[in-house]
């Protein structure tokens, strides 16, 4: 017979072990600062365990997934201190491919963050220290209360330069919440609740409420004393979210994603001229005026690709001004399209005038298809001409000779229009499954 004991210290024994493989099975992450690797049995235990976490759909094979690979490392550590942290992992989408169908994923990587397990798509930097900046302020509040000049202070330097910055003076947090909510991707939110004179001297405002915008990374501010219902504000916050006049690249273009409003363009020869600086200053004033507009400007030597699908070519005199919807429509101003050297800001008037009257031409942009298709022509007629060639010499000889086979590369620019307005639409996937 086995003592009672035994039996008790067996027993014992097998509910230790119980327990702690029980406690393990619910605990099976842990916020260490190393990226979690999760397939399709743990994937969704994850997204419910933590309230944010940052998920990188990626491929073996994926070239741009590996160069992303070590700054996602990088962040996750600073990512973890955080007072709300937030939680980098991995899910190999090629061979999770329920998974990858679940969420959408079609290219690679693709990057979204799980906010208390909504996904989101990520668009923003992908370098490790503007990658923890950016998801800094998903976790922060929506709204920000700031009870001191010095909590003012702290706030705008916590947010950086990367983002909107909006702030309520006097203004209770439920009159911006639901916006602050909806925009909380795009912007930064905060009410102050008290504050000296010194700081309405600082940021330009007379009277309270108001709601000032800041754009710390282009020196603009702009002041908003209402009417506070909420289309009203919510018109401003839209308006607000870009700068005063954006230079267009690449990655700015797409910032006008979910924007609606036309695009006054202007383009210029070397958008780092001293004249075109000065043209600037000029749009800013103008766009002052026209918030419902957006205002941009591109340098050709900057960007031809991108200016030359506006019908520019180094013949045509620069700056000009069209007005484009974002998509492949865009209108000329009949009779004042370039811009002289004297008097811009007269001619910006004039310019807006004639679109707001109507006196514009219509057109589409050369796409890059066309421009292919236009650079094959020429290049399809220079290989007739070789053939040509080629056949009357094989006739005159009297021996066969087999034709060598030439193969003709259609030149290509490296980020067309069309390519950029895919991006618009798309985000930012660079690998594409087969």
């Amino acid at each position: 017979m086995v003592p009672l004991s035994s039996i008790s210290i067996f027993t014992f024994g097998f509910l230790l072990l119980f327990l702690c493989s029980s406690s393990a099975e619910q605990q099976p992450f842990a916020v260490d600062g190393k990226v979690l690797e999760l397939d399709e049995s743990n994937f969704e235990a994850a997204i419910s365990t933590f309230d944010y976490m940052f998920v990188d759909f990626y491929a073996p094979w994926c070239g741009h997934c590996k160069r992303l690979s070590p700054e996602l490392d990088k962040a996750s550590v600073n990512l973890a201190v955080l007072k709300q942290p937030v939680v980098i992992a991995k899910v190999d989408a090629d061979k999770y491919s329920r998974l990858a169908s679940k969420y959408e994923i079609d290219g690679f990587p693709t990057l979204k963050i799980f906010m208390h397990g909504v996904p989101t798509d990520y668009y923003g930097p992908r370098k490790a220290d503007l990658l923890v900046r950016f998801l800094k302020k998903f976790v922060a509040p929506d709204v920000s209360v700031l009870n001191s000049d010095s909590a003012i202070s702290e706030f705008i330097e916590e947010a950086g330069k990367n983002f909107p910055i909006f702030i309520g003076f006097g203004l209770n947090e439920s009159v911006i919440s639901h916006l602050a909510v909806k925009y909380k991707k795009s912007a930064w939110f905060s009410v102050a609740k008290d504050f000296s004179d010194k700081t309405m001297e600082l940021y330009n405002f007379d009277k309270v409420p108001a709601l000032v915008a800041l754009h710390m990374s282009y020196n603009e501010q702009s002041i908003f004393y209402g009417p506070f219902e909420e289309k009203f504000l919510e018109d401003y916050i839209k308006q607000s979210l870009l700068p005063l006049v954006l230079s267009i690249n690449q990655d700015t273009l797409k910032s006008l994603k979910d924007d609606k409003r036309k695009i006054v363009l202007t383009i210029v020869e070397d958008e780092d001229d001293k004249r075109s600086k000065g043209l600037v200053k000029l749009l800013k004033a103008a766009a002052s005026a026209n918030r419902d507009l957006v205002f941009a400007f591109v340098g050709f030597k900057q960007w031809q690709d991108f200016a030359e699908s506006f019908e520019v070519s180094k013949k045509i005199k620069l700056p000009k001004m069209i007005v484009w919807d974002g998509d492949v429509e865009y209108f000329s101003v009949i009779g004042s399209d370039s811009v002289e050297d004297e008097d811009q800001g007269s001619q910006i008037t004039r310019f807006l005038k004639g679109y707001r009257e109507g006196s514009v031409i219509q057109k589409h942009i050369i796409s890059d298809d066309y421009k292919a298709f236009r650079n094959s022509m020429f290049l399809i007629g220079a290989l007739i001409l070789v053939l040509v060639v080629i056949l009357v010499s094989m006739m005159m000889q009297s021996v066969k000779e087999e034709p060598s086979r030439e193969q003709v590369d259609h030149p290509r620019s490296s980020t067309s229009l069309s390519e950029a307005r895919e991006a618009l639409r798309s985000g930012d996937k660079e690998d594409k499954i087969d």
